[in-house]
């Protein structure tokens, strides 16, 4: 058995892990968070669009 046999397996393994490690930080350390971007309400165009009197009925 080759040296190349042997290595070209442990190097692609060596890569799923390391490869694994990344996303794992990745996900860990994401600075998006859905729940800061959540809608508070009817925005302007809502308004424009019904009028204050459909605002009043809710």
């Amino acid at each position: 058995m080759s040296t190349a046999q042997i290595t070209r397996p442990l190097f692609h393994r060596l890569d799923r892990i390391v490869t694994g490690w990344y996303r794992l930080i990745d996900r860990a350390f994401d600075s998006y968070r859905p729940e800061r971007h959540y809608m508070r309400g009817r925005g302007p165009k809502w308004y424009a669009k019904h009028g204050t009197a459909a605002a009043a009925a809710i």
